[in-house]
């Protein structure tokens, strides 16, 4: 039976689901902006690095304040901060390059955890909440945050800037992922001395990279360990945390 001439079609639903498809779109397309962004703005600043380094040397007493400005803006911003840390030990002796950088990258690397926990948390566990694999994960490092963050600190596979935020999409928590920040001090003090060896901030403003000797390879070494160690307890832990999760079912002749 045809529709009368007066009866309206009946509403069509493709209309709210493509809005309702635009607008769960929306946030990621901004998100991948954003990085975008992120990333051209970091090369672009990566590029003024030396001349901000120079900078900060004729500053006299103002050097150090500067400095860790400076490295906590580079942390945030994703700018590989290899050449802050050799310039802490040429700028300001091994001691003195040793606190400073070490101040810096805590201090960027827990604002980085924060904006990334309170930022995107939340819309990451309302896409991957309800996914077993991500949750198993992310109970893993809830579990043992303290010890697998030390663990990816000391691992030169997972880059400095970006574990930052990932960790901030875990639910590791904040006390656990400070202390576990001890865990970049063999590294620093790797490249802050290097730096001190180095000792001319035009050397590293040119490109000069520290000598590969034994302290090179003693802490490569040591962060593979930590990688192996970190993938050994990841995987244990979420192992149990899935079966948990998800108990085997019962056999039917365990009712009889």
């Amino acid at each position: 039976m045809s529709p009368s001439p007066n009866e309206s079609p009946p509403p069509s639903e493709s209309g709210p689901r493509a809005a309702s498809q635009i607008a769960a779109l929306r946030k990621p397309a901004l998100a991948l902006v954003a990085v975008a962004a992120l990333v051209v703005l970091a090369r672009g600043a990566g590029d003024r690095l030396p001349e901000a380094v120079a900078w900060v040397e004729g500053l006299g007493p103002l050097g150090p304040a500067v400095f860790i400005v400076l490295y906590v803006f580079a942390t945030v911003f994703f700018i590989p901060g290899s050449i802050l840390t050799l310039a802490g030990g040429a700028l300001f002796g091994l001691a003195g390059g040793l606190v400073y950088v070490f101040i810096a990258a805590f201090t960027g690397s827990s604002l980085a955890f924060l904006i990334a926990r309170y930022g995107a948390r939340a819309w990451v566990e309302e896409r991957l909440g309800s996914n077993p694999q991500f949750e198993a994960l992310d109970r893993a490092v809830a579990e043992e945050g303290l010890k697998i963050t030390f663990l990816l600190r000391l691992s030169p596979v997972f880059p400095y800037n970006f574990l930052n935020y990932g960790l901030g999409l875990t639910r590791v928590s904040l006390r656990d992922y400070m202390i576990a920040s001890l865990g970049m001090l063999p590294a620093t003090f790797l490249y802050v001395y290097s730096g001190r060896v180095i000792g001319d901030v035009a050397l590293l403003a040119g490109g000069a990279s520290p000598e590969r000797g034994a302290g090179y390879y003693a802490l490569l070494v040591l962060g593979l360990a930590a990688t192996v160690a970190v993938t050994a307890v990841v995987t244990r832990t979420a192992r149990r945390a899935l079966a948990d999760a998800n108990p085997a079912p019962e056999s039917p002749d365990e009712d009889r």
